[in-house]
């Protein structure tokens, strides 16, 4: 059973493009808003056109090409020393790479 989307135009309007743009923690001038809020309408706008085409009897696609992955056997190899992955750290102790804390809480 073939599932269906329906998809509904919306309509971007300037509130949506600022509130997007919170959500991103983005900020953009007026001029660019502007031009965001048409690229979004002009990309709404193509998916309902989409929306539109009869796909009645199209199997979905998994890759849009007819190549396929060439996978290899996994093979167990040699690999570098902790020790000499250390080697070269501005800062470590016997096991680790030791950075900078990034995460408040």
């Amino acid at each position: 059973m073939p599932h269906s989307i329906i998809f509904v135009q919306m309509e971007i309007s300037s509130a949506l493009v600022e509130n997007l743009a919170n959500l991103s923690k983005l900020q953009f001038a007026e001029a660019d808003k502007l031009a965001i809020q048409q690229d979004l309408q002009k990309m709404v706008g193509f998916i309902a056109e989409l929306e539109t085409i009869d796909t009645t009897g199209v199997e979905p696609l998994l890759h849009m090409g007819d190549a396929s992955n060439v996978l290899r056997e996994d093979r167990i190899q040699g690999s570098v020393s902790r020790e000499d992955g250390l080697s070269n750290a501005p800062v470590a102790d016997h096991s680790f790479f030791k950075v900078p804390k990034v995460i408040k809480k």
